[in-house]
């Protein structure tokens, strides 16, 4: 069974002490790719440093999350630098697989969510511009996302929601919005999971999986630090929710993953 997390950020201080661990459980667990979301420039530098250490495993992602806009002032220059990556990656890390982590955060604040609307904005604009998925996020802000997606209906714009938790009402408002897919993580597994009712409601060619590790573990890990091998129990929950076996699952999504991030 091979697997692609769609969505790790093993470059994270939090494995430190035993990254490459990580990085050889991943592999045993069958995962093929592993493709990292930025977050801002605090972290870009390992970032680089993981896609150059692991390239037959890592693909980058170039974008400014959310919440970063709410938490560096010069968040405009954040911006200026997420564009000149795109213009021109670092060597030695091919190219940027996405434009992400993007999108809107109001779990928070909502003191800042002109700022972030219009760092989504400009982000989304260089996803066209450089014809590349966006990796969005969205916390508390289903509503208003939705909204701005609509308003791109028809220009083109594809790609993931990330972490998808709202409604099958929703799912399908955006799957009509354009060429999306939906990431599937440790949530699924979560006892009285909501995003359970929705997983069954979805076609299994609407998804991805990920972990967001080290965040959102999934059971029977929850508590704990999450990391990318995890990935096999959300296929397995998945696979229980769906009524089919473990390897459809892996299968499936990987074929979403590679057509949506030209894997």
């Amino acid at each position: 069974m091979t697997l692609i997390d769609t969505h790790s950020h093993l470059y994270c201080e939090e494995f430190d002490e035993d990254r490459d661990l990580a990085v050889e459980r991943a592999r045993e667990a069958g995962i093929t790719h592993l493709l990292l979301p930025a977050i801002d420039s605090l972290s870009h530098a390992r970032l680089i440093d993981m896609c150059r250490r692991y390239g037959d495993l890592c693909r980058p992602m170039m974008g400014l999350h959310p919440t970063s806009v709410n938490e560096l002032p010069d968040w405009r220059g954040e911006l200026d630098a997420v564009e000149r990556y795109l213009e021109t990656p670092p060597d030695g890390i091919g190219d940027f697989c996405a434009v992400g982590e993007i999108g809107l955060d109001f779990y928070w604040s909502r003191d800042f969510m002109k700022e972030q609307e219009e760092a989504f904005r400009r982000q989304l604009d260089l996803s066209l511009r450089h014809r590349l998925p966006v990796a969005i996020h969205t916390r508390e802000a289903w509503e208003r996302t939705a909204e701005i997606i609509g308003q791109y209906r028809g220009r083109g714009l594809r790609g993931v929601f990330h972490a998808f938790s709202d409604t099958v009402e929703r799912y399908r408002e955006l799957k009509a919005s354009g060429d999306f897919l939906f990431g599937i993580g440790g949530v699924v597994t979560f006892k009285k999971s909501s995003v359970a009712d929705v997983v069954r409601e979805m076609s299994l060619d609407d998804m991805v999986l990920e972990t967001d590790c080290p965040y959102l573990t999934p059971v029977p890990y929850r508590g704990q630090r999450n990391e990318s091998a995890y990935v096999v129990h959300v296929c397995r929950k998945i696979a229980e929710l769906k009524g089919v076996d473990e390897e459809e699952v892996a299968h499936r999504t990987s074929l979403n993953a590679a057509r949506m991030f030209d894997l």
